[in-house]
């Protein structure tokens, strides 16, 4: 494609992934550590005479669509659009006729949602309790409208109705979150369908570059049949939870010219926080630091201030997140809630917001917070007493990945418990042994699921997504129907071989038993009893049946890509036929 060269023409690929890497030249490269993988000694580089870039580490690579792509987990579509735009340059063909996949249509829909919530709060007598709720909280109309903050009306498909209207399909609005499908329901029809979000204030939730992928509703007024006081969207194909970080497409400014990013629990205390005046601060949804939500965050600052309540338990409870956010050679800090102001930002800032200013400059370093919760009320002429100290502080100092500020944190903890720095460089060792252990036998459900959120890591969302789908099936033997999909999506999957077992099983015996399977898929097992616990046979065909769409629409993705590859290949060999039908299989799958 032409319109390719010329934005790389136009766009100096040095200045851009500077945006993202803080890039330092070496010769005719710039280099920098690689953002899609831990290490400590750069070998990403980036050539801007050959416009191009390759980590020799994980030996990723490409041009400037490529790591558009790569870091923003853009499809190619998307990301020809974003740099067209940045670029100042109008595309010579219709790009509508190549970018009707569904992620993009649900993109469309949550952004027609949230203009639906907001305006109907807004203007709505309906809406007047949820406007003097948020009076009272302390919102003002301002904040109200740059955080495009709505409420969905307790009626039962109102939204639906809407949506419908606007033409969009009922598929589409049940894959994006905002309709539930109902047990029997007629698609030809559309009855049998209503809203997730009813008598709810709404919080619009967007990636960082502020399009919004899913939303978090707060219920107004609890009654026995309101749910959940907090109701979020499910998992999507454009919403994955672990990887979004709230209002950073609204903080990330800030974040850059002050060189600090401050974590809060909710995301009244975002909004609060920006209110006040303090615009660098984000939340995760509802969930503790991933791995994922640890790199996106260092695009922008290596400095990271932590706030939870006053008695630290919530920090307690998100030790696992913090403790990647140290493995991953972030500057933690502690800021401890002010007392007698509140329980959490959002009530400080009303209270005195002055003071909430004066706890984030003086937030306190995570190694030193660890050292005083861990020897407090503990007795050191008590051996085991000494060493459980020894055990717990080593745990987080084999975490940090520079070698001199561990040696320091060693003497340091030597000197309070009064040993030598050599007895606890071996216990240093055995603790490393453990933590680095490729194979970790789990003791408690926390434990499981920490093995499943560790090997999540690892792996492509493809590969995630037909994980999930076999630990369902595996979950559900009697429902063994529910696997219904087309082989090629897993070509590029280790679970081909399992696949065609599953296959054969079932065709030969209606009924899948997992202990007769020939390999050792305890993880699967595991996975199923953990995510699928309580689900009914006709959920679980539900859960099914979202998989497919989803793992359709990432094989779909994953193939486009390589057809983009295959279509440079092309256009560059001056190969008019293979061009033109690789353009034309291209157009198909957006079809």
């Amino acid at each position: 494609m032409a319109d390719t060269q010329l934005i790389k023409d136009k766009l100096d690929i040095v200045d851009f992934i500077s945006e993202y890497v803080p890039l330092k030249r070496a010769g005719i490269n710039y280099k920098a550590c690689c953002p899609f993988h831990q290490e400590k000694t750069p070998s990403f580089m980036v050539n801007r005479e050959r416009q191009s870039w390759h980590c020799f580490g994980c030996n990723k690579g490409g041009d400037i669509f490529t790591f558009l792509q790569e870091i923003e987990g853009m499809e190619f579509v998307e990301a020809l659009k974003f740099l067209a735009d940045k670029a100042g340059i109008r595309l010579d063909y219709k790009i509508s006729e190549i970018n009707t996949s569904q992620k993009n249509r649900i993109k469309d829909i949550n952004t027609e949602a949230a203009r639906f919530f907001h305006n109907f709060l807004l203007k709505m007598d309906a809406a007047r309790l949820a406007r003097e709720y948020l009076r009272e909280r302390g919102l003002s109309d301002n904040t109200i409208e740059n955080w495009q903050i709505g409420f969905g009306p307790e009626q039962w498909d109102l939204l639906t109705q809407y949506l419908l209207k606007k033409g969009h399909s009922i598929d589409d609005l049940v894959a994006v979150g905002l309709t539930i499908k109902k047990a029997g329901a007629d698609i030809q029809t559309q009855k049998g369908f209503y809203d997730r979000f009813r008598g709810r204030i709404m919080f619009p939730i967007s990636d960082t570059y502020g399009a919004v992928v899913g939303f978090t509703g707060r219920v107004l007024v609890e009654t026995e049949k309101s749910g959940g006081k907090y109701v979020n969207t499910p998992q999507t194909i454009v919403y994955d939870k672990s990887r979004v970080v709230f209002g950073l497409n609204y903080a990330k400014p800030e974040i850059k010219a002050k060189d600090l990013i401050v974590m809060v629990e909710g995301q009244m205390d975002v909004i609060a926080c920006h209110q006040a005046g303090m615009k660098n601060v984000v939340a995760t949804s509802g969930t503790a630091l991933t791995e994922a939500q640890v790199r996106l965050l260092k695009r922008y600052s290596n400095n990271l201030n932590i706030a939870y309540d006053a008695d630290a338990a919530g920090l307690a409870a998100a030790k696992r997140g913090v403790d990647i956010a140290i493995k991953e050679g972030m500057n933690v800090k502690v800021i401890s809630i002010p007392t007698g102001l509140g329980n959490d930002p959002d009530e400080v800032c009303k209270k005195n917001k002055s003071a909430w200013f004066e706890a984030v400059a003086q937030a306190k370093g995570i190694m030193p917070w660890y050292f005083d919760k861990s020897f407090a009320n503990k007795e050191m002429s008590d051996p085991k007493q000494k060493q459980m100290v020894a055990d717990e502080l080593l745990a987080r100092i084999a975490l940090i990945p520079y070698a001199v500020e561990q040696d320091h944190w060693l003497r340091e903890l030597a000197s309070r418990i009064n040993v030598e720095v050599s007895v606890l460089r071996e216990d240093l060792a055995r603790i490393s042994k453990i933590s680095n252990s490729k194979f970790k036998i789990p003791n408690s459900n926390d434990e499981k699921i920490a093995i499943v959120q560790e090997k999540k890591l690892e792996k492509t969302r493809l590969i995630l997504l037909t994980e999930r789908l076999l630990a369902l099936v595996l979950k559900f033997p009697n429902e063994a129907e529910i696997f219904r999909i087309d082989s090629k999506w897993l070509s590029t999957t280790p679970y081909v071989a399992l696949y065609q077992e599953l296959k054969e099983r079932y065709n030969n015996g209606g009924v899948i038993d997992s202990n007769q399977l020939s390999e050792n898929y305890n993880l699967l097992l595991l996975k199923g009893d953990l995510e699928f616990d309580g689900l009914s046979d006709k959920e679980a065909r539900g859960e099914a049946e979202k998989l497919r769409l989803m793992m359709r629409e990432e094989w779909r993705k994953s193939r486009r890509q390589e057809l983009q590859r295959q279509i440079e290949k092309a256009e560059k060999a001056g190969n008019r036929d293979l061009l033109e039908k690789l353009l034309r299989e291209f157009q198909e799958l957006n079809a």
